[in-house]
């Protein structure tokens, strides 16, 4: 299960982060997971709320996933169609002369913290 050393190194930036601006504490991790990056949506949040017991800013975090739709962009016709429908071959003109658009990426989106009100942490709004 590779997921468990995705969502590892996810909650590794996210402490850090929250540490690097003084939070109190994640409140939520925002990924932006595509259908064809071979990530299990089931498997990575079952990974990730059993993983983020072991951090010192995320114990409470709620997980967000946006899928993004795979897209493949094919170099004979100039068509894009859905990967997951059609997987390599072009449904326009049969051409497997294509490309991946979208759809593979593993990105942390957003990571929202409570600050400390007495340090008035966080980041500078100015930078």
């Amino acid at each position: 299960m590779h997921e468990l050393g995705i969502v590892m190194n996810v909650l590794e930036q996210a402490d850090a982060a929250a540490a690097e601006y003084n939070a109190e504490k994640v409140m939520k991790v925002t990924m932006e997971v595509g259908e064809v990056s071979s990530i299990v949506p089931d498997l990575f949040i079952d990974a990730f709320n059993w993983a983020k017991k072991k951090t010192d800013y995320l114990k409470d975090a709620e997980l967000e996933m946006i899928i993004i739709e795979g897209r493949t962009y094919c170099k004979s016709c100039g068509g894009t169609y859905r990967t997951t429908e059609h997987g390599k071959k072009c449904p326009y003109c049969g051409s497997v002369d294509t490309y991946l658009l979208t759809g593979d990426q593993v990105i942390i989106k957003d990571i929202e913290a409570l600050f400390k009100e007495a340090t008035g942490g966080g980041p500078d709004p100015s930078e």
